[in-house]
């Protein structure tokens, strides 16, 4: 089982292509294991010359659970955020950009060029603020930059996604609750099988449960919100991907991440909420290979 040692905790990563291959670093979002990584979107990856590498963040997955920390629950911190006020958390979304600069230390990676979605894309975000030399491009997707004043999920979302459930919930109950999370946020793509997000959730139980970890990811997001006025000082080459029917994230928060960091592409997906929908993963693909080829080419040209 491929895993480093970095920052005091255990990272668990996969590769997909050539050593030889474009370095290409895909960072998944709050709550999300490696193995939401749509295997067709890596395949198009891997096609057009990229040696693809995915990992489970800190919390999650395969990777160390911070089992036990105390930290602040969500209503505590947003009250902090509103009236100025610390709060605890086991860790920044910093510590985890930092665990992704790891990564590509423990493989000999210069850099990279770095795909975030969601939590993935603020994690990506910070990299390219305090990491600079190690992005080759950066490719933040359905995720914001955090200034205050953005819209949020509607109420009815928030409400439906945090009605009450069993502290302990059964195999079967823990699936409920995360095939109706991905339904909630997801674009109602045709092209998506009938049971697929019962899969995803039963697939994603099965390999590592645990909602506390989640919740100590949200907390470290909450308190991340000064980034945005250090967006400005990003020198990599930037996409901003974001689905227009995204209700989680509002698309108002792409746009305002593309506007806050210099030069930056916005490219709205129509039919696309908060999700990679099986129709829309190659034009993702094929949108990130773009935009990774043009960098390449001012860097051999620059060279």
């Amino acid at each position: 089982m491929p895993t480093i040692q970095a920052n005091g905790i255990e990272l668990y990563y996969e590769e997909r292509g050539a050593a030889s291959g474009v370095p290409l670093l895909l960072v998944m979002g709050l709550g999300r294991q490696l193995i939401a990584w749509p295997e067709d979107f890596m395949a198009e990856l891997v096609a057009a010359g990229h040696r693809v590498i995915l990992f489970d963040n800190r919390d999650v997955g395969l990777s160390t659970h911070f089992h036990g920390a105390q930290v602040a629950s969500p209503l505590r911190a947003i009250a902090g955020l509103l009236l100025g006020i610390g709060f605890k958390t086991a860790y920044h979304v910093k510590d985890m950009a930092q665990d992704a600069v790891a990564l590509l230390d423990h493989l000999g990676i210069e850099n990279a060029h770095v795909v975030g979605v969601s939590m993935g894309g603020m994690i990506a975000q910070n990299m390219a603020i305090y990491h600079p030399t190690r992005l080759r491009s950066l490719i933040s997707v359905m995720s914001t930059s955090g200034a205050r004043g953005l819209p949020s999920a509607p109420a009815k979302l928030r409400q439906r996604l945090t009605a009450r459930r069993s502290k302990a919930p059964s195999r079967d109950e823990a699936i409920e609750i995360g095939r109706r999370t991905l339904e909630l946020i997801s674009y109602p793509d045709p092209a998506r099988a009938p049971d697929a997000f019962v899969n995803h959730s039963a697939a994603a139980y099965d390999r590592a449960y645990d909602p506390k970890g989640t919740l100590r990811q949200l907390i470290a997001v909450l308190a991340d919100g000064a980034r945005a006025g250090k967006l400005a000082s990003i020198q990599a080459p930037t996409l901003v991907i974001h689905g227009k029917q995204d209700e989680l994230v509002p698309l108002a928060c792409g746009v305002d991440t593309a506007r806050r960091i210099p030069g930056a592409k916005l490219e709205v997906i129509d039919q696309m909420a908060h999700d990679l929908p099986p129709s829309k993963t190659k034009h993702m693909a094929d949108l990130i290979i773009s935009h990774a080829q043009r960098v390449e080419q001012g860097r051999a040209e620059a060279a």
